[in-house]
C-alpha cells in the first residue's frame, strides 16, 4: 500500500489549514478511507504527550483523533516549542533533541538531518493508510526561507503531492493573498497547486463571483469551496488562532474524548457540503469513490 497524499497549505498563518485538515480527516474516515494527518514540522507551544518520552503538537493529535486513530510521533516528526530569544526546544521523532536558534535550525539541521527524518516518517505512514492529509506551515510564499521550507513546497515537490491553498477572508486581503501566493511560487510549485478554499466567510456568496473567476483564470486554480465562519470549540493550535469563540479567548478549556468527537463531527458536517469533495477525490487525489 502506498497512500495518496494531499497537502493543505495556507496563504498565511491562521488561515484555517488545521481546521480544514481536521474536518477532512473525519469526512474521509466517514467515507471508509484509512486516513492519517501529517505535519512535517510544527512550531507550537501546545503539546500533546503520547507518553513520558514522546511528544507531538496538540493539533496533530486532534487530527489523529478525527481520523479515528491513536496519535503517534510519525504524524509530526519535528516539533519546535518556542522558548523566547529566537530559540526553540526541538523534538525529533517525538523525543527532545536540543535547543536551537532559528539560524542554527535552518543552516545546520533542517535540510541535512530534518528532511530525511520527515520523509522516512511519511513513508512509514503511507504504507499503512489510504490517504495522508498533510498540513503545511505558515505560507509557502515566504521567499526568505523557501529553500529551507520542508513543511510546504519542498515536501510537496519531493513526494509529488497536489496542494490546496486556504485563505482567510475574514481578515481581509483574501484574493490578493491567493494571487500573490501563487505568483511568488516557482512554476513547478504552481503546477502542484490545484485549487483554493475561501475560509471564514460571512455574507452573500454572490458578491465573490467576479473575484473568484479572476483568481481561477489568472492562477489556473479551481475554487473548491467557500467555508462560512463556523463557531466550534476545539483547543487552539497557537496564540495566533486564539479560540473559535470570542467568549473563550482568555480561558483554557479541557476537552473529554466525547466532547472532542462531538465538535469534530459538527465541524466536519458543517464543512462537507461546502466543499467540492468529488473534485478533490476524483481530480486531485485521483480516487474513484
Amino acid at each position: 500500500m502506498n497512500a495518496k497524499v494531499l497537502m493543505v497549505q495556507g496563504t498565511s498563518s491562521g488561515a484555517g489549514k488545521s481546521t480544514i485538515v481536521t474536518a477532512l480527516c473525519r469526512i474521509l474516515s466517514n467515507l471508509g478511507f484509512n486516513v492519517s494527518p501529517f505535519k512535517a514540522q510544527n512550531m507550537s507551544s501546545k503539546v500533546h504527550i503520547i507518553s513520558s518520552t514522546y511528544k507531538i503538537s496538540q493539533i496533530q493529535a486532534i487530527q489523529s483523533f478525527a481520523s479515528r486513530k491513536k496519535p503517534e510521533w510519525q504524524i509530526n516528526p519535528i516539533l519546535l516549542v518556542p522558548i523566547g530569544n529566537d530559540k526553540s526546544r526541538i523534538f525529533v521523532e517525538g523525543k527532545f533533541y536540543q535547543e536551537m536558534s532559528a539560524k542554527k535550525y535552518y543552516t545546520e539541521f533542517v535540510l541535512e538531518k530534518g528532511f530525511p527524518i520527515v520523509l522516512n516518517a511519511l513513508n512509514n505512514l503511507r504504507k499503512k493508510n489510504d490517504i495522508i492529509l498533510i498540513e503545511g506551515a505558515g505560507s509557502p510564499a515566504e521567499i526568505n526561507i523557501a529553500k529551507y521550507d520542508i513543511a510546504n513546497m519542498l515536501l510537496a515537490e519531493k513526494i509529488n503531492s497536489p496542494v490546496i491553498l486556504v485563505s482567510d477572508i475574514e481578515r481581509g486581503g483574501c484574493f490578493a493573498s491567493l494571487y500573490g501566493t501563487i505568483k511568488l511560487l516557482k512554476i513547478k510549485h504552481q503546477r502542484l497547486t490545484k485549487g483554493f478554499i475561501i475560509n471564514k466567510f460571512r455574507g452573500d456568496e454572490s458578491i465573490l463571483e467576479d473575484a473568484i473567476r479572476f483568481i481561477e483564470h489568472s492562477t489556473k486554480m479551481i475554487n473548491l469551496g467557500i467555508i462560512p465562519k463556523i463557531e466550534f470549540f476545539l483547543p487552539p493550535e497557537d496564540s495566533l488562532d486564539g479560540t473559535n469563540n470570542d467568549n473563550l479567548k482568555s480561558k483554557e478549556k479541557l476537552y473529554s474524548k466525547r466532547q472532542l468527537d462531538e465538535q469534530i463531527d459538527f465541524l466536519a458536517s458543517s464543512i462537507e457540503n461546502r466543499l467540492n469533495l468529488q473534485f478533490i477525490l476524483k481530480q486531485v487525489l485521483k480516487i474513484e469513490k
